[in-house]
C-alpha cells in the first residue's frame, strides 16, 4: 500500500512537471494572413509557417486563401484578416476611397509574370474583342493586363474582355479548354503553359518597373498593435532568408503547396524566385509611379499625393539598423 502511495506521488509530480503545452500555445498571439493567390510569389508565408516562424516570433499565424487582391482588399479593410500582399494600385484606390490600408515593404523588385495566349494570337492587336482569364478584378493581374496592353496602344476597357477565373490552375484550365483566349499567369503557371504549347505574347517583367509582393496591414492595426505587426515582419524577413539560403526547403514547400510533381518546373520557380526576393524590403517609393498611372485612369486626384502616404518604410527601416536583418544571413 505504502508503495502504491508512492508511486502515485512521483507520478503527480513527475506530471506537474511537464511543461505546459496548452499554456505556451495560448500565449501566441492570433494573427491572420491573407493569401491573394496560391503560387511561388506568395511562397514566403507558406514556409514561414512550415518552419514554425510565426511562432518562434509569438504568433499564432492562421493562413487564409482569398481570390485576389481586389476581394482581399475587402478582407483585410473589413477587419477579417490582419496582413496581406495587397497589390499597390489596389491599396492607393482604396485608400483614395477612404480606406486605411498601408504597405510595409515590397519584397519583390518586379513582377514574375506573362500573358499567355492560344497559338492564333501573334501580335498585341490581336487581342482585340478577346477573353483574358485574371483571378479577380482590380487585383495584381487585372492590373498588369490592362498597364501594359494600354502601353501597347490597347484600351483595356473597350477592346478586351476580363473573365475572374481563380488561381494559375483555373485559368490554365480555361485557356487550355477554349473558354479564354488569354490567361495572365504567374510562374510556374506560365511554364506549365508553355509545355502545353501556349505562346507567350508578353514577360511582364521587362514591360514595367513595377515593385512587387507587398506585405499591407491597416494603419489602425499598426496604432492598436504595433508589436504584433513588428512580429509578423520579422517572421517574414526569416522565411525570406531561409527560402533563399535552404534551396532543398524551399523546393519543398513549393512542391508542397502548388501540390507540383515537375521537377524542372519546381527548380525554375525556386531559381527565379529565391534570386528575386529582396533581403530588405523597403517599401520602394520611386517605383509606385505606375501604380500611379493606372490609378490615375479612374482617380486622376491621385497626383495631389505622394508615395508616402500608402506607405510605412519605419518597420523594414529599423530591423535594418538593428542589425536583425543582416543576422538571418550570418553577415
Amino acid at each position: 500500500m505504502r508503495q502504491s502511495i508512492l508511486w502515485i506521488l512521483s507520478a503527480a509530480i513527475a506530471f506537474a512537471a511537464l511543461p505546459d503545452n496548452s499554456h505556451a500555445q495560448a500565449k501566441l498571439k492570433k494573427i491572420r494572413v491573407g493569401v491573394p493567390s496560391v503560387g511561388v510569389a506568395n511562397i514566403i508565408i507558406f514556409v514561414t509557417k512550415e518552419a514554425n516562424l510565426y511562432a518562434k516570433y509569438g504568433l499564432d499565424g492562421e493562413v487564409i486563401t482569398i481570390n485576389g487582391s481586389g476581394i482581399a482588399s475587402k478582407v483585410l479593410i473589413s477587419g477579417n484578416i490582419d496582413v496581406c500582399p495587397i497589390a499597390t494600385p489596389t491599396v492607393i484606390a482604396a485608400n483614395l476611397a477612404g480606406s486605411d490600408m498601408s504597405i510595409l515593404a515590397h519584397t519583390m523588385p518586379g513582377v514574375v509574370h506573362a500573358l499567355m495566349v492560344k497559338p492564333e494570337i501573334k501580335r498585341v492587336e490581336d487581342l482585340k474583342g478577346k477573353k483574358i482569364a485574371v483571378s479577380s478584378l482590380g487585383s495584381l493581374t487585372d492590373f498588369l493586363v490592362k498597364s501594359i496592353a494600354k502601353k501597347k496602344g490597347l484600351n483595356p476597357d473597350r477592346d478586351l474582355t476580363f473573365i475572374q477565373m481563380g488561381g494559375d490552375g483555373e485559368r490554365i484550365a480555361a485557356l487550355k479548354s477554349g473558354v479564354v483566349d488569354a490567361a495572365a499567369l504567374s510562374h510556374p503557371g506560365y511554364g506549365a503553359a508553355r509545355k502545353m504549347g501556349f505562346p507567350m505574347l508578353w514577360d511582364a517583367a521587362k514591360e514595367l518597373d513595377y515593385p512587387w509582393m507587398e506585405i499591407t496591414t491597416r494603419r489602425a492595426t499598426i496604432k492598436s498593435d504595433r508589436e504584433t505587426v513588428m512580429n509578423y515582419v520579422k517572421a517574414h524577413l526569416e522565411g525570406i532568408a531561409l527560402f533563399k539560403k535552404d534551396g532543398d526547403f524551399g523546393r519543398k514547400i513549393i512542391k508542397k503547396t502548388l501540390r507540383m510533381d515537375d521537377d524542372e518546373l519546381v527548380n525554375e520557380s525556386y531559381d527565379i524566385f529565391s534570386k528575386a526576393f529582396i533581403t530588405a524590403p523597403y517599401p520602394n517609393l520611386p517605383g509606385m509611379k505606375v501604380s500611379f498611372e493606372y490609378v490615375a485612369t479612374t482617380r486622376p486626384d491621385v497626383w495631389n499625393h505622394k508615395p508616402e502616404e500608402f506607405a510605412d518604410s519605419s518597420f523594414i527601416a529599423e530591423l535594418d539598423k538593428s542589425g536583425f536583418i543582416k543576422s538571418l544571413y550570418g553577415k
